[in-house]
């Protein structure tokens, strides 16, 4: 039996604040309309999301127009790379992102790891695959998270691709049981 997750990374969202409520710019809400218009007749079932409010709107519209509330599910929050409820900045970023994909043990102290953040959320993921088999799921979710995720499935999954994904942005795994048969990615920004 076919499931299908599409992976909605969230869009543009301002450079400071809270990591958990940062919403989205207005071009991050010009993008959200236009995921909902790309995915509204995908015939999404189930809306599941990141706690991070960038997250929640950026398939807020899309879940509406379906007539569904967003599950949240905490353990599906962006990597913790500092301990810190911040924004770290790109140029600080990134080389702690490329390091974290040539180690996948490797966390700063109070954060974690990229193993341990994938750990997290591929128990999230395959619960949902058990709990919704056969079902077409949105998951609003993030960047580096999103990356992980798919990276358990298939290592090209990896950093060089998360460098290469836009705000926002959509993939669309298929999975048979708890197999990944297929990706498309729908959605670039660019």
């Amino acid at each position: 039996m076919k499931t299908c997750i599409y992976m909605v990374r969230h869009g543009d969202s301002p450079k400071d604040g809270n990591e958990r409520t940062r919403g989205l710019t207005d071009k991050g809400k010009a993008d959200a309309h236009r995921i909902t218009e790309l995915l509204k007749t995908e015939g999404i079932e189930v809306f599941i999301s990141s706690p991070y409010l960038r997250a929640i709107l950026t398939i807020q519209e899309l879940a509406q127009c379906s007539g569904k509330e967003i599950l949240i599910f905490e353990n599906l929050k962006e990597r913790n790379f500092s301990g810190e409820n911040f924004r770290m900045p790109d140029k600080d970023l990134l080389p702690l992102l490329n390091r974290s994909f040539s180690d996948p043990d490797f966390a700063l102290s109070g954060g974690e790891s990229n193993l341990d953040c994938q750990k997290r959320a591929i128990a999230v993921l395959k619960e949902l695959l058990k709990t919704y088999q056969g079902q077409k799921i949105a998951i609003g979710t993030h960047g580096a998270i999103m990356t992980l995720m798919m990276g358990y499935y298939d290592s090209q999954y990896d950093f060089n691709f998360l460098l290469h994904t836009s705000k926002p942005d959509v993939y669309k795994m298929e999975f048979i049981g708890q197999e990944l048969a297929k990706v498309e990615r729908l959605r670039s920004a660019h």
